[in-house]
């Protein structure tokens, strides 16, 4: 590969990011020079033709918010993105830049890990573009899967305990409780978790939220979003260095 490449992340209020981390730990274990991962924090989406400019610029990943504003900047989705109707990677090559989502293939890879027969029905948390990748797996592996977000008929106010004891794979998908508001968590009946769920909350800074905690000490399986993050950005590596030409 040619020396001085441009990687990165674009987002809103990311420096918290484990990607930087993560990749200047690939580029060193690989021994890649010319290689830089920059967080490139963007206050509206159209800054992001700022970034385009760059003839250095190979790709970058999509984080909160604007994992679906970024589709209208982009020549190319993957099939799944399209799918999906969220982007967490672009590759830019010879000028065309295609979006990806390596969000479902992290999620799909985190979920088969823990989840037992048992649990094939799931209650998906929020609505922005983590969960439409979540809700794009369960679909694609016959999981019967129900949305929970402020605006849905069954909400945050309403969410009945039959309804959490139904579904025994519950995805949070929003960002409540990431640091530094470590302290907030969803408003959720805890009281209908038992051992018999498996809880998964996408956040990964804390490695525990309050959420997660609250479900633990009910019995459930608690899996935080690290392994997908781990996998996705995998993925992610994949995609911009070995994409056919």
């Amino acid at each position: 590969m040619d020396s001085n490449k441009k990687l990165g992340l674009i987002g809103r209020n990311i420096s918290y990011s484990f990607s930087k981390k993560f990749f200047e730990n690939k580029f060193q274990k690989l021994m890649l020079k010319g290689f830089t991962y920059d967080i490139f924090d963007l206050n509206e989406i159209d800054e992001v033709e700022n970034l385009f400019s760059s003839p250095e610029l190979l790709g970058f990943n999509v984080t909160i918010p604007y994992k679906e504003k970024i589709i209208n900047y982009l020549d190319e989705l993957s099939d799944e993105a399209e799918k999906i109707g969220a982007v967490n990677c672009v590759l830019i090559r010879d000028g065309k830049k295609t979006g990806y989502n390596t969000d479902a293939f992290g999620f799909e890879k985190t979920l088969f890990l823990h989840k037992q027969p048992s649990q094939n029905k799931a209650l998906i948390l929020g609505n922005g573009g983590a969960a439409k990748a979540v809700q794009y797996i369960l679909n694609k592996n016959n999981i019967p899967c129900q949305i929970i977000s402020r605006n849905t008929e069954i909400n945050f106010e309403n969410l009945g305990h039959e309804t959490v004891k139904e579904h025994k794979i519950i995805i949070q998908c929003t960002p409540v409780g990431t640091f530094p508001n470590v302290e907030d968590c969803l408003n959720f009946p805890f009281e209908a978790i038992s051992s018999d769920h498996l809880v998964i909350d996408l956040i990964y800074n804390p490695n525990y939220t309050k959420f997660i905690i609250n479900a633990a000490e009910k019995g459930a399986k608690t899996v935080n979003g690290y392994y997908m993050l781990e996998q996705q950005a995998e993925k992610a590596w994949e995609i911009w260095n070995f994409q056919k030409k």
